[in-house]
């Protein structure tokens, strides 16, 4: 028993060593060397930072809203509503962003929103959409901004992101670079 004993403790401060101080630096030296050093790619637009890789709120009509987020996209609480789809308030959040969206989007059908427009993401920080999530919104955006939807269109074919080697994962978008450059075709 005692050998069984000494066995266990041995391995549980190899494995103490292994994940609390190798693993760890590891990965803080892999994070050093990638751009920024690890912090994020930060974006500066108008005196203003930006990190893209954490959603940022959308709700102003002449720009592309970006997904819902369960944490109200605070960074340091990353996470999920946790709520079934059968819950009532889940089906009850759904539904207002539902009907908010058909406000300021009258054109559009309740079964042409794409289902990132109206739920949050597992981190509640995703700062991508769908491709057909922007295109959505053209309409609206293109009747404000006075901007042909042709326009944006192709803006929104350039902001396209591909899957990841061509095969992993779907095209996305992300809403904050898309809404930068559409400030910055704006004001062309």
């Amino acid at each position: 028993m005692k050998k069984d004993i000494l066995a266990a403790i041995k391995l549980t401060l190899v494995l103490i060593v292994c994940f609390a101080v190798i693993y760890p630096f590891a990965v803080w030296m892999i994070a050093k060397t990638s751009p920024n050093g690890g912090k994020g790619e930060i974006v500066t637009f108008n005196g203003k930072t930006y990190y893209s890789n954490i959603g940022q709120s959308f709700t102003k009509d002449e720009y592309f809203w970006s997904r819902p987020s369960a944490v109200n996209y605070n960074a340091a609480g990353s996470g999920a509503s946790n709520k079934a789809p059968s819950n009532a308030d889940y089906l009850a959040a759904v539904q207002n962003r539902v009907d908010t969206f058909l406000v300021h989007n009258p054109q559009i059908k309740k079964s042409e929103i794409p289902v990132d427009l109206i739920t949050a993401s597992g981190s509640g920080l995703d700062p991508h959409f769908s491709v057909q999530a922007a295109q959505v919104q053209v309409k609206r955006i293109a009747k404000i901004r006075n901007i042909p939807e042709s326009t944006l269109l192709e803006l929104i074919k350039n902001k396209t992101e591909k899957p990841l080697f061509g095969i992993f994962g779907p095209e996305k978008i992300n809403v904050l670079k898309l809404n930068i450059a559409l400030d910055q075709l704006a004001k062309k």
